[in-house]
């Protein structure tokens, strides 16, 4: 195996600590560069890039190889945190780990890596590359582990991005890293996962949302146009939310007990000319569910669309791959059409096609079409 100068990045997690080892157990000259990347309130309780830092540190000592702490921040700013406010503000929602991924972590640091000499980076990413025989272009693979699988994130990734990445862990399940960790002593091999914003941390979301965008609370309306509360801000709900609505039933008069009155209440739509946020009862409500979408923003990671025809899909992350039916994509713009409806499929995020266990890119939700039961709703 060919052995090349990679510089890896180091989180402070567990994924990434392990990337480091497998790397230089391979025998390559790795290097860890520690990114960060936010730095508004990094003092506080939820988000100190300090102690990631140390933790990060003391993997490279355990290792034995080198770190470099980089300031990513302006760039973070610039690049990622303004788009994400941007669609926040217009009433979609965006996923900031997609833009985080195509613009700091495989845009940024690569450069970054490049200046030091590197031939490849590497990451803690849960998805696998490889270069196809026939064609020559690098392909993004499912990691093999389906619970931690990432490549729905790593969509947007192109093909001289891929041609310079490493993904070693994407080749192992969960615990199995968790495993090695422990056995070589890595200080964090129990720490655990990561789940806020990338780069930003496990705080409140609408109190973190609150210092950038301006409250404008609206009525809370169902399907019926009766009034059932008032909503904080439409910035601050996404389509299929349960949590956090603060309603309760509505029962009409001379219901019976038990006649799903008392069915959970979900956020089916976001009507930004009236600021009024809809509502529905029950999971499966016509105004939950699409058969549609268009995206644009689209990003191919073979460097063009895939021919016309039915491919995997997912609409958001952790979501099981469903069949979609892509036409011919023209520029940044596709649509997508479900044999079998979808649920809360929502603007801002991302749609992604695969063929199989390749992930072939995707682009941003840009419109829904209304299942036919509820169009006239």
């Amino acid at each position: 195996m060919t052995k090349h100068r990679v510089v890896v990045g180091l989180s402070g997690g567990v994924d990434s600590a392990v990337t480091a080892y497998l790397l230089k157990q391979q025998g390559h000259d790795v290097v860890g560069i520690f990114m960060k990347n936010w730095e508004d309130d990094d003092d506080s309780e939820f988000c100190s890039s300090n102690v990631d830092f140390v933790d990060a540190a003391a993997v490279a000592d355990v290792i034995g190889i080198e770190i470099e702490h980089v300031n990513f921040a302006a760039e973070y700013k610039d690049r990622v945190f303004a788009e994400f406010l941007r669609e926040y503000q217009a009433g979609r929602t965006p996923n900031p780990d997609v833009l985080c991924n195509a613009e700091i972590k495989f845009k940024a640091f690569l450069d970054h890596a490049m200046r030091l000499g590197a031939e490849k980076i590497a990451t803690g990413h849960y998805a696998r590359v490889r270069q196809n025989a026939q064609t020559q272009r690098f392909e993004l693979l499912k990691g093999l582990d389906p619970a931690k699988d990432q490549s729905y994130f790593l969509h947007r990734l192109n093909q001289a991005q891929l041609s310079k990445t490493l993904f070693p862990v994407g080749e192992l399940h969960k615990t199995e890293v968790r495993r090695i960790a422990e056995e070589i002593g890595l200080p964090n091999a129990k720490k655990k996962d990561s789940t806020g914003i990338c780069f930003i941390g496990e705080r409140p979301f609408r109190d973190f949302l609150n210092r950038y965008i301006n409250k404008e609370p609206g009525w809370i309306l169902d399907d019926r146009d009766r009034k059932l509360g008032r909503h904080q801000g439409l910035s601050f709900y996404t389509l299929g939310q349960r949590q956090g609505l603060g309603i309760g039933g509505v029962k009409e008069k001379g219901a019976q007990r038990g006649g799903g009155e008392h069915q959970p209440w979900f956020v089916a739509r976001k009507e930004l000319d009236r600021n009024v946020l809809r509502v529905v009862q029950g999971h499966d409500h016509p105004w939950l569910l699409t058969q549609q979408l268009d995206a644009d923003s689209a990003s191919w990671v073979a460097g063009e669309p895939p021919a016309a025809g039915t491919y995997g899909s997912k609409t958001r992350y952790r979501q099981p791959d469903s069949p979609a039916v892509i036409s011919a994509a023209a520029g940044e713009t596709f649509r997508l059409d479900f044999p079998e409806a979808q649920w809360a499929v929502t603007p801002g995020q991302s749609a992604v096609l695969y063929d199989g266990d390749v992930c072939l890119g995707g682009g941003l939700i840009s419109a829904v079409a209304a299942y036919p039961q509820a169009a006239q709703g």
